[in-house]
């Protein structure tokens, strides 16, 4: 027998119709449990495995299979708590629709990962691409939908990043707080750890993390409150090993900010453990405030004020509305700013604020 057995040498060998084996793995219903057993226990006596989804893609017009594909590398969304609760998210309805997950990463080798991206039949787009995945797979034609970047050419789910971003610094303003430094995640190209120039405070971005920025700096204009640009660090990773360098400038400069306002959970309790270890007091001498509303968030020490953006929702309403044909127009989620003990004093209750 050869290597690999195709599904018509199979039935020959078998002495059923190509119909029969094919239904004994794919449509099981169709056979009596006696006879599907027969053929399954053959099959694997004879090294086959089943049709081959490539192929019968191939004549169907259709994989079953949906791709997300990711802005970082697989390793880096596994370890990403955010991302983990988003592809949860979506699994939850691809699970219902009996789809199979794909995930394809934007910054895999590109001629490698061609032939995968041709598998799907639709395309989910987590955070930004690289530009030349971006086109080529939106050449294909295949129905997408954008999740947590700016764009305009495709229908997305997103939450108001600016509003969010906003209302977590006038939750800081309004206790009369007025110095803080910014834990940026993303801002800039760079690899390293670094504060922002001035000209980066309004440069164009496709990232997310640009529009919370814009959302800082418009609620500390209202507020009278000078946010200049080496206030605000650039993390390139949303990492605790890559955080703690930006967090521990912040935290020995003169003079210390009262408060830190951090674009994710990870920064923002790892900013907590920093200021543990150099003896800064949560929330009396310094004010934390982060973005996501991972589950770590109300577990910590002092549990942490931060942003609530349904990530897990969020990767829902991204596979429904691919799944429904729903491709048109922008999706924004309701956020919530989750008052907790990290930026409020010593016996006020904890809060939670919208917006949508």
């Amino acid at each position: 027998m050869p290597k690999r057995l195709t599904l018509k040498q199979v039935a020959e060998v078998l002495q059923v119709s190509t119909a029969t084996v094919s239904n004994a793995f794919n449509r099981p219903d169709q056979l009596s449990a006696n006879l599907r057993e027969s053929i399954l226990k053959r099959c694997r006596e004879l090294g086959y495995h089943g049709p081959s989804l490539a192929a019968r893609s191939l004549r169907r017009g259709e994989s079953n299979v949906i791709a997300v594909m990711l802005a970082d590398s697989l390793s880096y969304n596994f370890s990403d708590p955010v991302a983990n609760q988003f592809l949860q998210g979506v699994a939850d309805i691809l699970e219902v629709h009996n789809k199979q997950l794909l995930l394809l990463s934007s910054d895999a080798d590109s001629l490698q990962q061609s032939s995968a991206e041709s598998l799907p039949d639709g395309i989910i787009f987590y955070g930004t691409p690289h530009k030349e995945i971006f086109e080529r797979i939106l050449a294909t034609g295949k129905p997408a939908i954008a999740v947590d970047f700016e764009q305009d050419r495709l229908a997305s789910v997103n939450v108001d990043n600016f509003s969010a971003a906003r209302q977590a610094a006038e939750h800081l303003f309004s206790q009369g707080i007025r110095h803080i430094a910014v834990m940026g995640l993303r801002l800039v190209e760079s690899r390293r750890v670094c504060r922002l120039v001035e000209a980066d405070l309004h440069a164009p971005s496709t990232e997310i993390s640009s529009r919370r920025l814009q959302g800082y700096l418009a609620a500390a204009e209202a507020a009278g409150v000078s946010l200049s640009a080496e206030q605000i660090w650039h993390i390139p990773l949303n990492k605790e090993e890559v955080a703690r360098q930006a967090i521990r400038e912040a935290l020995t400069s003169q003079p210390r900010p009262q408060a830190l306002l951090c674009m994710s959970d990870v920064i923002a309790l790892c900013a907590e453990q920093q200021a543990r270890e150099l003896g800064i007091c949560v929330p009396d001498e310094l004010k934390i405030v982060g973005f996501d509303d991972i589950p770590q968030a109300s577990q910590a020490a002092v549990p942490l004020t931060t942003v609530c953006q349904q990530s897990r929702e969020k990767g829902r309403l991204a596979a429904k509305r691919l799944l429904d044909g729903d491709l048109s127009g922008e999706l924004l989620l309701e956020t919530r700013l989750v008052v907790r003990g990290s930026s409020v004093q010593a016996g006020s209750s904890a809060t939670s604020q919208s917006i949508s």
